[in-house]
């Protein structure tokens, strides 16, 4: 991929059967609002088993039919939460209680994921993926962070760190996987650079429509105004 060339989101989605979980961070093009997204899919039942749930000024993972919960331990968190005023923090996992917890004890985003590393779900060694959008002044910068295995047998993690100001009608885009496969291949490269449009529907619609539609389970977009702070959001879930 080209280093200064953005994509069209919805066309790398639909060419990927099965990019796994995915966080998107950006600016609207007319550079009002701060914009994240993240969802999730899932091949197995127990995954596929889930909603997305707004509470407050979080997004958390409910099972859709508590019955059918086989292993919670990977598919059940929190992965979109607020810190204080300022701070919106979005991740695939439980790491985000570990930023939301650093931050309160004054660590930074990086440091705070020092303690973590990618899933122990083995032979898939899932990277964990992490980002942090920090609001100061009507602007706004964001930070993304990957934890990967470093080999086949999980005994190394490695640690990408990327920070970034916006730039209007650009997001960034990291995901799990590069591909559906067994073991499933990890993400590789830096945030893949996408289109962010000015209305929340339409960006909702590019990932919704153009997910796997038998692996696509939820999907969060929200839309956050950098003149008042407000924020819009939409939920997408398969079940219902």
């Amino acid at each position: 991929m080209k280093r200064y060339k953005i994509y069209d989101l919805g066309s790398l989605l639909q060419e990927n059967e099965y990019p796994g979980r995915g966080i998107v961070v950006g600016q609207s093009q007319d550079g009002k609002n701060a914009v994240f997204a993240y969802f999730i899919m899932g091949r197995s039942d127990n995954s596929r088993n889930r909603i997305f749930v707004e509470k407050n000024d979080e997004v958390v993972i409910n099972p859709f039919d508590e019955s059918k919960v086989e292993d919670p331990s990977l598919i059940i968190y929190s992965p979109i939460k607020r810190h204080d005023s300022s701070e919106w923090i979005v991740t695939n996992g439980d790491q985000t209680e570990t930023i939301f917890n650093g931050l309160e004890n004054g660590l930074s985003f990086e440091k705070a994921l020092e303690s973590r590393r990618f899933e122990p779900d083995a032979p898939n060694l899932t990277p964990r993926i992490s980002a942090l959008l920090t609001f100061f002044h009507g602007s706004f910068k964001y930070k993304m962070n990957i934890l990967k295995s470093g080999d086949v047998e999980g005994t190394i993690c490695n640690r990408f760190n990327y920070a970034y100001h916006p730039i209007n009608g650009l997001g960034h885009f990291i995901h799990t996987y590069k591909f559906n496969g067994n073991p499933l291949p990890a993400f590789e490269g830096e945030p893949v650079r996408v289109e962010i449009p000015n209305d929340i529907d339409e960006f909702g619609d590019c990932i919704w429509t153009k997910l796997n539609c038998k692996n696509r389970i939820s999907l969060s977009i929200n839309y956050i105004s950098l003149e008042d702070g407000t924020r819009k959001s939409i939920i997408y879930n398969k079940n219902r």
